[in-house]
């Protein structure tokens, strides 16, 4: 069955507002949800739902937060998120690195206490739209052993760069796992496996079985590259006061409180080369690109965008389930969001 983008968007802002959600507020989870869902991070989109309203329940995640800026230092700042919803205080943060670059030409802001936040090309894109350069880094709960190893010791440990010219656009969003944690749970829920090579189980060998992946370990993109680059974004995540390693919970495990750390980091060309200098020279290699018949970072999932907007979005029985156990829960008719086909 399918969802309009538009009734996806419906369907959970009137959720959180059940949950005492302000709808300002249930308005930007509702909007990085389904752009997730829209770009193909369906892992991170509608099906991630769920696992926030059970952190609603058990209190681990905050509907009314009192987020603060704990420390401010010109171009820097922290902060916490009073266990609010990750969409939310993202959003501020990010708009605070915006706001710090476009006086000081680089900036980076560290939030700490808060949920999940989504994909991380929300954030960074929001810089691609002021002509800015947006750099996004998060920590996740354990779920990758270290290249060698065979314990989940780092998160999955996405990172996003966005940055745009005229004609074109780069907008790099990626786990450092060699598959997201978001996309295993998912082949559980559709009784599905996962690509070989992706996961070990809990002695140590490989496994196409989500159930055994997520009881052993996820695999590091690239061997010790993609081990690298996690191992790196794991403590700079943390810059702010976020945990690390296996002291962090939360991203995955609605029953924990969430402790994991962000960073957005925001820099503005007008303080290097010019934005319209750097906008040339982000043409200029992206149309080698193109005439190489190569796609850039991003491209899939704007085709994605483009087509789902037309079409809608597929929602699987299993989720459709789940969805409607919440909305009888919290009164809510759920035919008149989802259209059959």
């Amino acid at each position: 069955m399918k969802i309009k983008p538009e009734m996806e968007k419906e369907l959970i802002v009137d959720i959180l507002k059940k949950y005492s959600l302000p709808e300002e507020d249930a308005k930007v989870v509702a909007n990085c949800i389904v752009e997730a869902d829209l770009k193909g991070f369906t892992s991170h989109g509608l099906g991630r739902f769920p696992q926030y309203i059970k952190a609603l329940e058990l209190g681990n995640l905050n509907p009314k937060p009192n987020i603060k800026v704990v420390k401010d230092l010109k171009a820097t700042a922290i902060i916490d998120g009073d266990l609010g919803f990750g969409q939310v205080v993202g959003k501020k943060a990010m708009e605070l690195a915006i706001k710090k670059a476009e006086e000081f030409g680089i900036s980076a802001v560290s939030t700490r206490n808060s949920g999940h936040f989504g994909i991380a090309s929300f954030y960074s894109e929001m810089a691609l739209e002021r002509d800015l350069i947006g750099i996004v880094i998060t920590n996740t709960e354990p779920a990758m052993a270290p290249y060698g190893g065979k314990t989940k010791i780092l998160g999955t440990n996405p990172i996003a760069i966005a940055f745009k010219g005229n004609k074109y656009k780069f907008s790099l969003d990626m786990a450092t796992s060699s598959i997201a944690r978001g996309k295993i749970l998912e082949a559980l829920r559709k009784g599905m496996k996962i690509p070989e090579g992706c996961a070990i189980n809990k002695e140590g060998k490989i496994t196409t079985d989500p159930k055994e992946a997520l009881e052993g370990s996820i695999l590091p993109f690239g061997g010790p590259k993609g081990y690298g680059l996690a191992l790196a974004i794991e403590v700079l995540a943390a810059i702010g006061g976020g945990e690390v390693g296996s002291d962090v919970k939360g991203t995955a495990n609605p029953k924990e409180k969430c402790n994991k750390g962000d960073l957005f980091i925001v820099i503005n060309p007008d303080f290097f080369i010019g934005k319209e200098e750097f906008k040339k020279k982000v043409d200029k290699v992206l149309e080698e690109i193109k005439r190489d018949n190569a796609l850039i970072p991003g491209e899939i999932e704007e085709n994605n965008k483009k087509k789902r907007l037309k079409e809608g979005i597929e929602v699987d029985e299993n989720l459709y389930k789940m969805l409607k156990d919440i909305c009888d829960k919290v009164g809510l008719d759920i035919n008149t969001y989802f259209e059959r086909e």
